[in-house]
């Protein structure tokens, strides 16, 4: 892809995979039925088979540019659809998967969706109300471990846009939102990868602190970062402290990408290069953060 450093591999390491499961969940909860939702919310009806939605994802990245994007099943339960999107188009995404760790059968579930070369489990505190040191979870950390996967950790503030348009309530507690919960949890587990999207949404300090002190958590870069309001900072200052804390090799590119027709959000990726090429950083360090860190987390 081309990029203010040259060209070179661009991996975006934060796409949601909304198929037609998603819709079809979605409308469950507010009465709808999949084209309805889709209606609401100003999106395409995705494909029913997850298969084609994968190469429509393959060919939007082709068009930029992009080499190979983390797709994410974007509900409890979904596992299936990006395991499809996955065989459709061998060796073009990695396989991400939303899990409700409280669930009876949640380890049975990362243990299927590991072998079905999904390679990192969600986890949303705030959305299925747990700390991430309930010792209720730890199988599922211990699956993960086993199998050389990683853990996303939603931490920060947590909105879902879609349902708002829905009028679907969205009651998640935020006492379950802070990185530094998870420090405990990637100390024991030092070999697994513990990736912290959009640098915390709204906690970047303690999501430095938690990086800092533990060299197996990633930050993700992805989403517009609107909680940056809240701190009254902008991007510039955002990567500049991140960078200054944990460097250019543990920072993942990522855009937080969902829905057709925008398709992949080229805005955020010019956004965020144009503020790292304010900053000077080196073609190497680019190279790292737009893409070589995610190959490495899953090589």
């Amino acid at each position: 892809m081309q990029t203010p450093w040259g060209n070179f591999p661009v991996s975006d390491a934060h796409v949601h995979f909304f198929g037609r499961r998603f819709f079809d969940w979605l409308g469950g909860q507010c009465g709808k039925n999949a084209a309805e939702v889709a209606g609401a919310a100003g999106w395409d009806l995705p494909p029913e088979d997850p298969a084609e939605m994968a190469r429509a994802w393959a060919a939007d990245l082709d068009e930029h540019g992009v080499g190979r994007a983390a797709l994410i099943a974007s509900f409890p339960g979904d596992e299936g659809s990006v395991a499809a999107a996955l065989a459709a188009c061998p060796g073009r995404f990695h396989g991400y998967f939303m899990l409700d760790p409280l669930q009876d059968d949640a380890a049975a579930r990362v243990r299927a969706a590991l072998a079905a070369g999904l390679r990192a489990v969600c986890l949303f505190p705030a959305m299925h109300r747990y700390s991430v040191n309930d010792p209720r979870i730890r199988p599922v950390f211990e699956e993960a471990a086993a199998a050389r996967a990683a853990v996303f950790v939603h931490a920060g503030v947590l909105t879902v846009g879609v349902r708002r348009k829905l009028g679907l309530a969205s009651p998640f507690d935020m006492r379950y939102s802070n990185p530094i919960d998870l420090h405990p949890v990637a100390l024991r587990y030092p070999d697994t990868p513990f990736l912290i999207p959009h640098f915390g949404a709204g906690y970047l300090r303690e999501a430095l602190m938690l990086a800092d002190l533990c060299p197996n958590v990633f930050l993700d870069t992805s989403s517009s970062n609107s909680w940056m309001r809240y701190e009254g900072i902008g991007l510039k200052e955002v990567f500049r402290r991140a960078l200054d804390a944990v460097g250019a090799g543990r920072l993942l590119f990522g855009t937080d990408s969902s829905f057709f027709p925008r398709g992949w959000n080229y805005e955020i990726f010019e956004r965020q290069t144009l503020t790292l090429m304010d900053l000077g950083i080196s073609g190497a360090d680019a190279r790292l953060i737009l893409g070589e860190n995610l190959e490495r987390v899953f090589s």
